[in-house]
């Protein structure tokens, strides 16, 4: 059994991010573990992929919920990546931080270091931001962030409309100012994926100091006592082991995190108890807390041929691949959601507590986003910061056997009344005169569906995941916490979890960003613990002397 200073579990964002942060210091080694493989299709680097991407078992673990009694009993598709990379690999690209405020609250609720002020520097730290002005915004980092490569001529009479409603335009949602409309800034480079597998881990792969090892799924974590000492691992149907001198690092994301955790007897005595899983630490908090936008989606017939549908077949398509593989344009360059709207559901709000996806683009339900054959437009609405919590939990002892995830989307009244409200909004912009030469009959809910009793009908019975999913091995100090403000695993040394599950409320919007900011401040916070002076552990200070981001890496580098 060989032994490293730190294991990785997990390549997805975080995993990525940590291996190319810890790797820096060339005095450490770094094992990281994926359980999928490494894929190499081109449709990898394509942003308009995302729609032949998820829902393939090749790329996505394809978890699915548990019947869910608040959405009418049903279950629905939870897209993960299931490949080096992660979700960061195949998902839609939309880059929001989230609002200030989200920060500031983590804060209050007893993590100190992760309010507004604390978290920007590790932002800026990431970004390397082209076409948007602002002091907030990192511009020497490794992910690229920046408007789409092409306006499009549906979504700017969207966002017309949205004016006239009396919306106001946001040229940087991510400014710490989030309200109005606008493009999306998206994860592109030159019209192909900016992706931590891309970036942090490519980088990170040049380094001796890293171990990488692809389809070697995490079984177990190992402990001597309350310490953990290493990882059981099966790769190609071997079983195998690995030692940690330092640290263990999970970062398997919001659904597979907590599932190990349980696996390996850390969690509510109660869940383990029940299977037979000896209890190394009661920690009733871990698989609690789950998070995720669900959102409505209406759908509209367009007059005109102008939208992505008719765009993505036939001798249209032919010609988006020639612009494309000349140019980096077209529709191929284009992530499927272009149009934003933050916006508050009633005057009594302080802040937007609402979110709007616009698509010149019509498809079916779940995660496979097939195109409609004729003209459509779609628009996704969801609370912000739902009430609504949820559970996944461990219900085998196989460790090759998904988790249960009961989400219980719409158990909160308040998230059922936003959702209603936001869907109204959506209709009163959409119904604009602005879009009367475009917009034909509404498809979903339809025009009979008026009142709202009808909207939150369909709203249970169509509605789906925004695949945000968050919130399950929550940072704190309270006895349902999982991880302290240092994501230092409660009663046990040696351990971390790194990644989406450490929210303690979900942020307000897509929750990359986030990811990876939690990995840039995980791993200063790792290597200040360390006693490391890499080049990570010195540079802009965000809020406390131990905690500072590297130098921007130029361009260059990447």
């Amino acid at each position: 059994m060989k032994t490293y200073d730190f294991v990785i579990v997990g390549a997805g964002a975080a995993g990525c991010v940590l291996a190319g942060r810890l790797t820096e210091d060339p005095s450490v080694s770094v094992l990281l573990l994926e359980a999928g493989h490494e894929r190499r299709s081109p449709l990898l680097s394509i942003p308009a992929a995302e729609t032949i991407l998820m829902g393939n078992p090749k790329y996505d673990w394809c978890f699915e919920t548990a019947p869910d009694p608040t959405i009418d009993g049903r279950s629905v598709r939870i897209p993960r990546g299931r490949l080096l990379g992660g979700s960061n690999a195949i998902n839609g690209m939309i880059y929001v931080r989230g609002q200030a405020e989200d920060y500031d609250d983590w804060e209050r609720l007893g993590n100190p270091g992760w309010s507004w002020a604390g978290v920007l520097p590790y932002f800026r730290s990431l970004e390397r931001v082209t076409g948007i002005g602002g002091e907030t915004r990192g511009r020497d980092g490794l992910i690229a962030v920046g408007p789409p490569r092409d306006r499009d001529e549906l979504c700017d009479v969207f966002l017309a409309a949205a004016a006239k409603a009396g919306y106001p335009a946001n040229p940087d949602y991510n400014s710490g100012d989030q309200e109005g409309f606008g493009y999306y800034q998206v994860n592109h480079d030159g019209g192909r994926r900016s992706s931590a597998l891309g970036t942090y881990l490519r980088l990170a792969r040049l380094r001796p100091n890293l171990t990488l090892l692809t389809r070697a799924h995490v079984t177990g974590l190992r402990f001597d006592g309350a310490r953990c000492t290493g990882v059981t691992y099966v790769r190609d149907g071997e079983v195998e082991r690995a030692g940690c001198a330092k640290e263990v690092i999970v970062s398997a994301g919001a659904v597979q995190s907590p599932q190990l955790l349980e696996l390996s007897g850390i969690g509510s005595r109660d869940v383990l108890g029940g299977l037979g899983i000896p209890v190394v630490r009661h920690l009733p908090g871990v698989g609690e807390n789950f998070r995720d936008h669900f959102a409505a989606r209406l759908r509209w017939r367009v007059r005109r041929p102008i939208t992505f549908n008719e765009r993505s077949r036939g001798l249209a398509l032919a010609r988006e691949v020639a612009t494309y593989l000349t140019s980096r344009r077209g529709l191929l360059s284009l992530p499927i959601a272009l149009g934003f709207g933050f916006v508050r559901s009633s005057p009594d709000e302080t802040r937007p507590d609402i979110q709007f996806h616009f698509a010149p683009a019509s498809y079916g339900p779940g995660s496979s986003r097939r195109l409609d054959t004729a003209p459509g437009m779609t628009l996704g609405v969801y609370p912000l910061r739902p009430e609504s919590s949820g559970s996944i939990h461990v219900r085998s002892r196989d460790p090759m056997a998904p988790p249960e995830i009961r989400p219980r989307f719409l158990e909160s009244g308040m998230d059922r009344s936003r959702l209603i409200a936001g869907i109204r909004i959506a209709r009163e912009i959409v119904e604009s005169a602005v879009l009367d030469p475009y917009r034909g009959d509404e498809l979903t809910p339809g025009s009979g569906v008026r009142t709202d009793d009808e909207l939150l009908a369909y709203a249970r019975t169509h509605g789906d995941t925004s695949y945000h999913p968050a919130g399950t091995c929550r940072m704190g100090e309270d006895p349902m916490a999982v991880v302290d403000h240092r994501l230092r695993v409660h009663g046990v040394e040696g351990l971390r979890v790194v990644d989406a599950s450490v929210m303690p409320t979900l942020v307000s919007g897509n929750t990359n960003a986030a990811s990876l900011m939690i990995a840039e401040k995980g791993a200063a916070m790792i290597l200040a613990d360390h006693g490391r002076g890499g080049p990570h552990s010195t540079g802009e200070r965000p809020g406390t002397a131990d905690e500072r981001p590297g130098p921007h890496v130029t361009k260059d580098a990447t």
